[in-house]
């Protein structure tokens, strides 16, 4: 017959449940600074590929998604009947549009997307479009690479026409008949830039400092745990007696 009394059943069990939660919680700060490693060095390798030799239209199509974050000069023509502004966009504290341009690149077949840079919304006509000088004829541009326009939160499908909400480039694709490559540039103003578009592009964000807090976080929880079983069941019961 089992004379424990409750209190003595509750005193076997904390610690093995006290051990599987400061394991839990130590596991997961462990994983957050691994994380954090990862993320560092991501920033490390973004910082090499921006210190790299600008690449032209053919390292360009070549590099692919690997080439991710490097500087490219490019050659070609604009496409500005299948230009997009995408609203919504903020740039230095205000909201306006990003202007994607398809530019057809000279001697290949490849069509890359060209976020063109900022400008500010009409307040008193939403669907009023910026201005901008017409152009003709080939254009030089640099920038960097990057992947798809930011997407913002939308409900339904994306629409078409010369304002959107999001731009998703495979459906875009399928949509113009264009030959585009999976990525996209983001112009820099240098040669070949429109005049009245804003290029004050952030650097990319990796957020180390976000799993650092989180593993913070993790590891006092551990700590408290194992602090609270060891004053209710150990220096306390002693400090009575």
């Amino acid at each position: 017959m089992n004379t424990s009394s409750p209190a003595d059943r509750k005193r076997r069990w904390l610690l093995p449940l006290t051990l599987v939660g400061v394991a839990l919680t130590a596991g997961l700060c462990a994983w957050q600074l691994d994380r954090a490693g990862q993320k560092r060095a991501l920033e490390a390798a973004i910082a090499q590929r921006a210190q790299a030799p600008a690449l032209d239209a053919a390292g360009l199509a070549a590099a692919g998604e690997q080439g991710l974050h490097r500087r490219v000069r490019l050659q070609g023509q604009w496409l500005a009947q299948h230009s997009v502004w995408l609203e919504n966009r903020p740039m230095d504290g205000r909201v306006g549009f990003f202007l994607v341009t398809p530019l057809r690149l000279s001697g290949r077949p490849e069509v890359v997307l060209v976020q063109r840079g900022w400008a500010p919304r009409d307040v008193a006509d939403r669907s009023r479009l910026p201005t901008l000088p017409p152009e003709a004829g080939e254009t030089v541009i640099e920038g960097r690479m990057a992947a798809s326009p930011s997407r913002l939160y939308q409900l339904g499908e994306a629409g078409a026409g010369r304002i959107r909400q999001n731009l998703d480039p495979a459906a875009f694709a399928r949509e113009t008949g264009l030959p585009l490559l999976p990525l996209t540039v983001l112009q820099t103003a240098h040669e070949g830039a429109t005049p009245g578009l804003l290029r004050d592009w952030p650097a990319p964000a990796v957020d180390i400092h976000k799993h650092y807090g989180y593993a913070a976080q993790w590891a006092a929880l551990s700590v408290l745990q194992l602090g609270l079983y060891v004053w209710f069941q150990v220096l306390r019961p002693r400090r009575s007696r």
